[in-house]
């Protein structure tokens, strides 16, 4: 089991989801991440990959801190070179998820209970083998949690989570924004 071991509680009142275009190329996320690091911010979740165009990537952070200071983090931010916008949608209507897969040990006894939990949670098995299976999840921050909250009264072997990803409700996209601050 473990124990607590994995929660991430994303979703307090200083928690901010900012959504970063870059030039994919290599070097970009390491520039990126440095920032924070450089300032003595910790990233809680960090999520990056490819646009709908090959040369553009997208990185998602969650980090916590006052308006102040992640304001002036997305100033840093859009001064880097290969950044091309930078937006706080956290603040805005927005829809993000994240992924889980958690590797459960199971038996005959406790194997009904375990499915009840995925059916429930409209989770899928991805992988099953005698005595251990596979789950893949995913949902809002409540819901991860919740399930790793019950599944974890089971053997847990392994679990893994991507962080946040998200995007701004509506027609207006990240790119529209380039340039603003």
């Amino acid at each position: 089991m473990l124990s607590g071991r994995g929660m991430i509680f994303i979703g307090g009142d200083n928690l901010h989801i900012i959504s970063v275009l870059v030039n994919n190329h290599p070097g970009v996320l390491s520039r990126v991440v440095g920032l924070f690091s450089r300032r003595g911010y910790n990233i809680e979740s960090l999520a990056v990959g490819t646009t709908e165009r090959e040369d553009i990537s997208r990185i998602t952070l969650t980090v916590e801190g006052d308006d102040y200071t992640v304001t002036q983090v997305i100033r840093q931010l859009n001064k880097l070179v290969d950044v091309l916008t930078v937006q706080n949608i956290g603040a805005r209507d927005n829809v993000s998820r994240e992924l889980l897969l958690v590797k459960v040990g199971y038996d005959s006894n406790t194997r009904d209970d375990i499915m009840h939990i995925v059916d429930t949670f409209r989770a899928k098995v991805i992988d099953i083998s005698m005595d251990s299976l596979i789950i893949e999840l995913t949902g809002d921050n409540e819901k991860i949690n919740a399930f790793i909250n019950l599944i974890n009264k089971f053997d847990v072997k392994e679990l893994v989570r991507t962080g946040l990803v998200s995007l701004e409700r509506g027609n207006k996209t990240l790119k529209e924004y380039e340039g603003e601050l």
